[in-house]
């Protein structure tokens, strides 16, 4: 799967492994299509949780480079700076 697959074609994907498997009356292809359908949740969760981490380093970057006053050519800097400090919240 594309790391960069989205998470509303990640919803429809779900959507329809599970419609399809309502019909299903053979039971192996049944548990497989269930099982896709788990993968797909989880990996959808993964894509949700990778964006909320995303946004809130942006977040704190952005209020390091107001508290900093701003300064132009630092953004690698903040990210990084907030990128580590919310890994570490995280941590604990």
């Amino acid at each position: 799967m594309d790391d960069a697959e989205d998470p509303l074609e990640l919803e429809r994907k779900i959507a329809q492994a599970s419609r399809i498997s309502s019909r299903i009356t053979d039971q192996t292809t049944y548990e497989r299509l269930r099982a896709w359908v788990e993968e797909l949740r989880q990996r959808l969760g993964q894509r949700l949780a990778a964006r909320r981490m995303r946004e809130e380093i942006r977040a704190r970057a952005h209020e390091l480079w107001e508290q900093n006053g701003r300064p132009s050519a630092r953004d690698l800097e903040f990210w990084l700076q907030a990128e580590s400090e919310i890994s570490e919240r995280d941590r604990q």
